[in-house]
């Protein structure tokens, strides 16, 4: 027979069995974290880059982009085996390889996660019912720096930010943003384009902090209050930043870190990006020097993507007769490709016949397939 008070219990504060299974606001079971490899465990691209701070790019962890403008200076960005206990083995370490203490106003350095609006959609921004979302993450660095978490909707043009601060040990930062209904005015598009961008700004001039920062309600975005407040993680050599256990979900309350096995996240990443390889292609002659090739695309990608081959890798086939190989220079050239698979033709061979032929040494990577944000 059950009590009174295990009823009350079992129900909760919102007085139903339904109440019960949310955390101010947001789900409890399902996937509750909306970012992607925000454990920092997969890195299909490289381990380790050096020299970044001329252009954008997405260089290490998947889906993690980081762009600078204007800065003279560098940076390493590696996947190290540092996390904190409990929530992850793996983070990312951005280390400073050459400084600048002098700051031009248009200068920056940003990382961010980019968000397609068709899932961001439980968050009802811009309507009518529209919910709070929380941001939670941990970071350290080799001194105390002040730097600026921010919540920027491409769809509209309105940002929202927080200031927080590092220490030399692992510290977790939780943010509640509140709802953004703007009179109906500013939902995200319900599609697979950019709808959202979570930004870490750890370097500015003063075209982003000369203002007031934004940090109570979502506002049109105003460059001079981007960035107020923040350090720079430029300002030396012996300066470095690691991040790891990012999560954004719907609701009041920073929940536990959402563990996911690798391989879901690994599938996650693959939507945006994929390393195809020798064994993953097959091939048919066009002449005796070209041949079109063809791949299947597993998961399905965002958009069709953009094909470019590794430099001075050689792609080898194998057919009824002896195994073929193209010269290491060669592009691919007259690609079609589609969310699900990819074909283009390749020279460079010589004396193909008239056969199919199977891609051979699987575990060379000879291209890669790119649909990020």
């Amino acid at each position: 027979m059950t009590r009174a008070s295990d009823t009350a219990k079992l129900l909760g504060a919102g007085g139903s069995i339904l109440g019960s299974l949310d955390v101010g606001g947001g789900q409890i079971g399902g996937r509750r974290n909306i970012a992607i490899n925000g454990a920092m465990n997969v890195a299909q691209r490289s381990a380790s880059v050096t020299g970044i701070g001329a252009a954008a790019g997405y260089f290490t962890l998947d889906r993690w982009n980081i762009t600078p403008s204007g800065t003279a200076g560098r940076l390493t960005m590696t996947q190290t085996a540092d996390g904190p206990s409990g929530v992850s083995a793996n983070c990312m370490k951005l280390d400073c390889t050459t400084a600048d203490a002098s700051i031009a106003a248009g200068e920056y350095l940003v990382l961010q996660q980019k968000f397609e609006g068709q899932d961001l959609q439980s968050i009802g921004k811009g309507v009518a019912g529209a919910k709070e979302f929380t941001v939670s993450f941990y970071v350290k660095a080799n001194a105390a720096f002040d730097f600026v978490c921010e919540l920027y909707d491409t769809d509209n043009g309105r940002i929202i930010s927080r200031l927080f601060s590092t220490t030399t040990g692992w510290a977790r930062h939780e943010f509640t943003f509140p709802a953004d209904v703007d009179d109906g005015s500013s939902p995200f598009d319900d599609d697979n384009a950019e709808s959202l961008q979570l930004n870490f700004w750890l370097h500015g001039g003063s075209d982003f902090t000369s203002g007031t920062l934004n940090a109570t309600a979502w506002t049109n975005a105003t460059n001079t209050n981007r960035a107020v407040g923040i350090d720079s993680f430029f300002s030396s050599t012996d300066n470095n930043f690691f991040i790891t256990g990012v999560q954004m979900e719907v609701g009041s309350v920073a929940t536990p870190f959402e563990h996911r096995s690798y391989g879901e996240e690994l599938a996650l990443c693959k939507r945006y990006f994929q390393n195809i390889s020798n064994g993953e292609l097959w091939g048919s002659t066009n002449t005796t020097a070209r041949m079109r090739i063809n791949a299947k695309l597993s998961p399905d990608m965002r958009v069709a993507p953009t094909i470019a081959r590794l430099a001075d890798t050689t792609v080898t086939f194998q057919g009824s007769a002896a195994g073929k190989a193209s010269t290491s220079t060669t592009a691919a050239q007259g690609a079609t490709t589609s969310t699900t698979s990819l074909g283009f033709d390749l020279g460079g061979f010589s004396s193909l016949g008239d056969r199919a032929y199977a891609g051979a040494n699987s575990a060379v990577l000879v291209f890669t397939a790119d649909s990020e944000l």
